[in-house]
């Protein structure tokens, strides 16, 4: 159930999880590519604990709502999809309700694309990031942000067990109009 808010952004509603993290073959994990900070974590439960792949660590803030990540990359990147991995029968309260993702340059600009509204979710959570346009299947951007703007229960803190952040796969020849896999198949697809 999606529904348009004031401001031009999407906003929906997820209830439930995927227990298993399963992403399209055309899609590359951009993480490991950006420098990754938090507004507030308690000792021991900071940032590397959201890039472990480790489902029993956890980022938890410390501080007044939002809740904020910040994910920067060296150059623009093409963004399609955030997976979290959240748990609201560990965590409780601590379990986001309310996310909201913004993208710009850098902290100056950024616009909130989408708004999402977590129904006790366990697993792994797919935010897409191509709009309400068909021909917006990604997000063309230099910094993105995930605010936590509620938790479960009223809860002051947040829980997120793991983030990724994935882009499309990019094509190894330009203007090949197929995907190749295989060196060797590469090195046989254009005529000298």
């Amino acid at each position: 159930m999606a529904a348009e808010s004031s401001e031009g952004e999407e906003e929906t509603k997820l209830s439930g999880g995927i227990q298993l993290l399963t992403v399209d073959d055309d899609l590359t994990e951009m993480g490991k590519k950006a420098a990754w900070s938090v507004s507030s974590c308690k000792p021991g439960n900071g940032v590397s604990s959201l890039r472990d792949d480790n489902l029993e660590t956890y980022w938890q803030s410390d501080g007044a709502q939002p809740h904020l990540v910040n994910i920067q990359f060296q150059k623009k990147v093409r963004l399609q999809l955030i997976v979290l991995y959240v748990d609201f029968k560990l965590d409780e309260s601590y379990t986001p309700s309310k996310v909201s993702i913004r993208a710009g340059d850098g902290f100056h600009n950024l616009k909130e694309i989408k708004t999402v509204e977590l129904v006790k979710p366990t697993g792994w959570v797919y935010l897409s990031l191509s709009g309400v346009d068909p021909r917006d299947t990604f997000v063309n951007t230099f910094m993105l942000q995930i605010a936590v703007l509620s938790n479960h229960l009223n809860g002051r803190d947040t829980h997120v067990r793991q983030i990724k952040v994935y882009g499309p796969r990019p094509n190894p020849i330009p203007h090949q109009p197929f995907q190749f896999t295989s060196r060797e198949f590469i090195t046989y697809s254009s005529i000298r």
